[in-house]
């Protein structure tokens, strides 16, 4: 598998490029490298709007550096920049930069000192070099002033690293921030990235030459199309339905059968083999009714009936959708956890009837291989913690829980991280608000059931099954902010899409784009 683009925090991020400098390449030399990359994305992003005037909003740090050379490399190409330095330049390297800058700039092009709180002009573009990854707490002066009213000019905005103003490793914004159109990140994904998706628009990120990630780091990887590609196993020309496997959901309690009707679609959309769905007595008939290319049972009332139904014809069995917290529920789940011992995925319900029994499940599971795919609520549950706390510390929440359990967790979010149980993490940021919806769950269920069953990898399973549920909602037809009129039944239908993978090498310098998920300008 190709390397993988690492998620940062603002230390992590800092840590390389100091590594990447005492391995011997000159701190400025990253910060021309970084301004060049970005100079010629923004060519070809926003040629149309190079033709007016562009604004560069250039800081007193390392961040302004990367816009003194993003401002020269376009004035040199011939467009009319304006430069706004509401600080004087306070690095050896931003100043070096904007010296050298000066000399392509034509003359009254930078405006310093208290003229430097507004916008000059009607700018077509304005790029935000304000506040880098380092930055934190709200902006102050005259810096806030600037991004107050970049905001509300109505020109399009590129952010160079992070929007200033948003925490790079949290994702807070404690007070003015930008919101941008386009995010130009250099060499890793920042983790305020990937949780405050909303204030940066498209995010890309450049190659500046820092190097292959340090396969002894720590930080979480990005899920990325090529990885999911390499990932999930190729159906043979041969292949039957015993090859492609079989799954067993469990669920369906009265009333709530259309949890796993859903989960069932999502499997056979992502190519199972047999589905078969254990239900509660009274959704048999609508089940049966409701999705014919699956097979129904009622729920086993005595071990022999779990051998019967479950452990003599499933690959994999996934349990939880609509399967209640009734005292019948509880003891279905603990009968199915005892009998079956092969691969299992525990969703929804089967995870909160363990609320603070986190010892009780570990022990059922015994060592199989397994996948949970709580929300954070059900994560807290699981874990005596607060929805806040999981939130706060989502990309390492987890770590220790899954390693408790012998099992990989997907804690589902706006980024979804996936932690195997010797500590490995992914990040999947695929995905849309057509996703904030109830059932959502339970198409990730029957699409990681069924790379469970294919791959015996909870891990894989999860990581790659978040990525094409995302993937889905993505190719739904959309207004990026209003997913108004949309529903599941979109999502399921573009999961026959979301199976085929563009493995092209990326455009260099683009390592990773995330695309927007509000309106642009």
């Amino acid at each position: 598998m190709r390397p993988f683009v690492r998620v940062v925090t603002s230390a992590e991020s800092s840590g390389a490029d100091a590594a990447a400098i005492a391995g011997g390449i000159p701190s400025r030399a990253l910060m021309q490298r970084a301004g060049a990359a970005a100079a010629s994305e923004i060519a070809l992003r926003y040629r149309d709007r190079l033709d007016g005037e562009v604004i560069v909003l250039a800081g007193a740090g390392n961040n302004g550096g990367d816009g003194w050379v993003v401002a020269r490399a376009l004035a040199t190409s011939g467009v009319r920049v304006t430069v706004v330095e509401p600080i004087p330049a306070k690095t050896a390297d931003c100043s070096a930069e904007r010296a050298l800058a000066m000399q392509a700039l034509d003359a009254g092009a930078v405006i310093s000192g208290d003229a430097a709180r507004e916008l000059p002009g009607r700018p077509d573009l304005i790029i935000d070099g304000l506040l880098g990854t380092g930055g934190s707490g709200a902006p102050r002066g005259a810096v806030a002033s600037l991004i107050d009213a970049a905001n509300a000019h109505g020109a399009a905005i590129v952010a160079l690293d992070v929007p200033s103003g948003l925490d790079a490793s949290t994702g807070a914004t404690d007070g003015s921030v930008i919101t941008a159109d386009l995010t130009l990140t250099f060499a890793t994904l920042k983790r305020g990235h990937v949780v405050n998706r909303g204030v940066c628009g498209t995010i890309v990120v450049l190659d500046i030459g820092l190097g292959l990630p340090d396969p002894a780091s720590s930080a979480p990887s990005l899920v990325d199309e090529p990885w999911v590609a390499d990932a999930i196993p190729r159906t043979p020309p041969d292949a039957h339905k015993g090859t492609r496997k079989k799954l067993v959901i469990v669920g369906g309690h009265e009333g709530m059968a259309g949890a796993t009707i859903l989960a069932a679609r999502a499997a056979l959309r992502s190519g199972i083999g047999m589905v078969k769905l254990v239900v509660a007595a009274a959704s048999v008939r609508v089940i049966q009714e409701a999705e014919p290319h699956a097979l129904a049972a009622s729920w086993p009332a005595d071990d022999v009936g779990v051998d019967e139904e479950i452990g003599k014809w499933a690959d994999a069995v996934v349990i939880g959708p609509g399967l209640g917290r009734t005292d019948e529920s509880r003891a279905l789940l603990e009968r199915v956890l005892r009998r079956w011992t092969g691969p299992t995925l525990l969703d929804a319900d089967a995870i909160t009837l363990f609320e603070k029994r986190s010892a009780d499940l570990a022990a059922l599971l015994a060592g199989r291989v397994a996948l949970l795919t709580p929300h954070p609520a059900e994560f807290a549950r699981l874990a005596g913690s607060t929805v806040d706390r999981v939130l706060t510390d989502r990309f390492e929440a987890a770590t220790s829980i899954a390693s408790a359990l012998g099992a990989a967790i997907l804690l589902k979010g706006v980024p979804t991280i996936v932690t195997s149980s010797d500590g490995r993490r992914l990040v999947s940021a695929a995905g849309t608000p057509v996703l904030a919806t109830g059932g959502s769950g339970d198409v990730l269920s029957g699409i990681a059931g069924t790379l469970l069953a294919q791959t015996g990898d909870g891990f894989i399973a999860g990581a790659a099954g978040a990525w094409v549920h995302g993937r889905a909602a993505e190719r739904v037809p959309q207004t990026p902010g209003d997913i108004r009129g949309l529903t599941l039944d979109d999502v399921v239908n573009e999961l026959r899409g979301a199976w085929s993978f563009d493995t092209r090498p990326a455009r260099y310098p683009v390592i990773a784009e995330l695309p927007s998920l509000t309106a642009t300008r």
